[in-house]
């Protein structure tokens, strides 16, 4: 009996604050070695685990795209031969405030007197956060779809492991599910995440929802 060959995507953001918010500790200390052997158990073969995340820029912050740069040459050193990573990119986008544009409107149409220089204390805070800068991934979802479709087609696994609960991996994971490899069966897609998904659910063989307790034993 041939034994099935399984590939872990990791989509990066969303796996990483997804372990965050439900209190997983000592982020960087995980094994994701480990994480692949308990996920992908004893009845398959884990072949590969491929990271998709946005390059950090150095002109936003030096220290982040130092921490993100050693992150990922910790993860690709760990496996070698098993782990990859595939960058996307992040821009820079101003973002409106809406809690800003209110408060203008409410200092406004104020009837009450207050103290002045409360007043303008507010009106500047209403200014000076009226828009902000953020980072805005681009591209990781698409290449990781991408990469899921044709790596099907190309019967490069026969199982694939989606860590993420991105409902935007549902069509993806849907047709992925259709291809029908060599011996006859058709590919397999799991998705696992500490998030819940309910679209991403509906669509692949399983949703394995990921409790902190999960990790006691992932760790280095």
């Amino acid at each position: 009996m041939t034994v099935e060959r399984a590939i872990l995507f990791i989509d990066g953001n969303n796996w990483y604050h997804g372990i965050k918010h439900s209190g997983v500790d000592h982020l960087r200390q995980l094994s994701y070695p480990k994480i692949a052997a308990k996920l992908v158990g004893p009845a398959r073969e884990w072949i590969g685990t491929r990271y998709y995340i946005g390059r950090m820029n150095q002109a936003w912050s030096v220290q982040l795209a130092a921490d993100q740069r050693s992150f990922l040459a910790a993860f690709e050193a760990s496996d070698g031969a098993r782990h990859s990573v595939h960058y996307g990119r992040l821009e820079i986008r101003d973002v409106v405030s809406d809690a800003a544009d209110e408060l203008a409107t409410y200092l406004g149409s104020l009837k009450t007197q207050i103290d002045p220089k409360v007043f303008q204390d507010l009106q500047s805070i209403s200014q000076r956060y009226k828009t902000s800068k953020t980072q805005v991934e681009k591209a990781v979802d698409v290449m990781l779809a991408v990469d899921l479709v044709t790596m099907a087609q190309q019967n490069k696994f026969d199982t694939a492991y989606i860590l993420s609960a991105d409902g935007d991996y549902t069509h993806a994971a849907d047709y992925v599910r259709g291809v029908v490899g060599p011996d006859g069966t058709n590919k397999k897609v799991f998705a696992a995440a500490a998030s819940s998904g309910a679209q991403l659910a509906k669509v692949v063989n399983s949703f394995i929802r990921l409790q902190k307790p999960w990790f006691a034993d992932v760790y280095k």
